[in-house]
């Protein structure tokens, strides 16, 4: 495997060396397992089409785009008002 350079701020790099060192790791096997775990944009939409579709398989939910425009809004009115 070979290495790369990747400058960032000093305050970042220790704070992530930190993070690593209490985990018992090195910040480069740190970095390689965050990697390993974090999805990409495209992955990420892909995972969440798959649980769409497994909760329409299951259940029937299937919500048209205007009813989840609504719910949406709904769940934004609803947080609003729990922040007051």
């Amino acid at each position: 495997m070979s290495d790369a350079n990747i400058r960032i701020p000093a305050d970042a790099r220790d704070r992530l060396a930190e993070i690593a060192a209490a985990e018992g790791l090195s910040l480069r096997a740190y970095l390689a397992r965050l990697a390993d775990n974090l999805l990409t944009p495209a992955e990420r939409a892909k995972r969440a089409e798959q649980a769409r579709a497994a909760l329409r398989e299951w259940n029937g939910y299937n919500p048209t785009k205007s009813e989840q425009a609504a719910l949406d809004a709904e769940l934004d009115r609803r947080l609003a008002e729990a922040a007051r």
